[in-house]
């Protein structure tokens, strides 16, 4: 046990130094609506709903005013707090993580402005391996929203949220997929033409096709219960539903309830994390 809180504690496989520089530049500019993150902010007019509804709809324990009252969500990579807030004027209980703490000092100064979201969110500067021994099934909801696109191992990624989510618990995920209109219409048109986000934001490479995503779920756990495509009209700055996952894509996960799963879902044993980190760095 010493020996899983030591690694835990001090590798993050997951995380990807550059791209921790890449967001650090950027850690005053979360709340800019007209700015580098305004694609994000009226993301939330599809991505809100879409974690709303689904929760809504697995339960018939809801409150008028609060429907996500009493849910315990995880936002993986929060960033300045731009889809905590919102989960949490639903009623959520959130525990936002990011690894950059520029990040997390954004997010804290924005929601002590609302007294409400002060008590019912609580920001963390770490790493998702970081809270895995301290949190294994203590959320009822997952949310990693434009993070897997820049995680350094993905396939650990995937495996810590499994890990800390409760059985019978959602993961939700918004990412892009790897395809030839994704490199066209998310690298060339949004970063290098029209300046949608900072050019660079994106590697082609770590993009992820809905069936790998899938695939590295049902490995850990999960089953896939819906995928929607994602349309972003940049003309009008706004996002909507489509059938086609070839360029945005979001997915919704459940992990099984029963007991004695694959061992692929344990949690690590000393021999596993004795193992050295794919990568050295830190998450987005």
């Amino acid at each position: 046990m010493l020996t899983l809180k030591r690694v835990f504690s001090t590798s993050h496989p997951s995380v990807d130094s550059k791209e921790m520089k890449k967001f650090q530049r950027l850690a005053h500019k979360w709340w800019d609506e007209e700015g580098e993150y305004s694609a994000l902010h009226s993301m939330n007019d599809i991505r809100v709903p879409f974690i709303r509804d689904t929760l809504l709809n697995m339960s018939s324990n809801y409150h008028l005013g609060n429907p996500l009252s009493g849910v315990k969500i995880l936002d993986v990579g929060c960033g300045g707090g731009l889809l905590s807030e919102p989960l949490g004027r639903l009623g959520a209980s959130v525990t936002g993580i990011d690894p950059l703490e520029d990040n997390i000092r954004t997010a804290d100064q924005h929601k002590s402005f609302d007294p409400v979201l002060a008590k019912r969110i609580q920001y963390k500067s770490s790493s998702l391996e970081e809270i895995v021994e301290e949190s294994m099934e203590t959320f009822d909801v997952i949310v990693a929203s434009e993070v897997v696109e820049h995680v350094a191992d993905l396939e650990m990624f995937i495996k810590c949220c499994s890990w800390v989510l409760k059985p019978e618990g959602s993961l939700f995920i918004t990412t892009i997929n790897k395809t030839q209109l994704s490199y066209v219409l998310g690298i060339v048109v949004a970063e290098k033409i029209m300046g949608i986000v900072p050019e660079g934001t994106h590697e082609w490479e770590k993009f992820v096709p809905p069936e790998e995503l899938e695939r590295l779920l049902e490995s850990n756990g999960l089953s896939v219960k819906t995928v929607n495509g994602m349309l972003y009209n940049p003309l009008s700055g706004s996002w909507s539903w489509m059938e086609s996952t070839s360029v945005n894509y979001a997915m919704h996960a459940v992990k099984s309830g029963l007991q004695g799963q694959s061992s692929s879902t344990d949690a690590p044993s000393e021999m596993e994390s004795e193992q050295p980190s794919a990568t050295a760095g830190t998450t987005m």
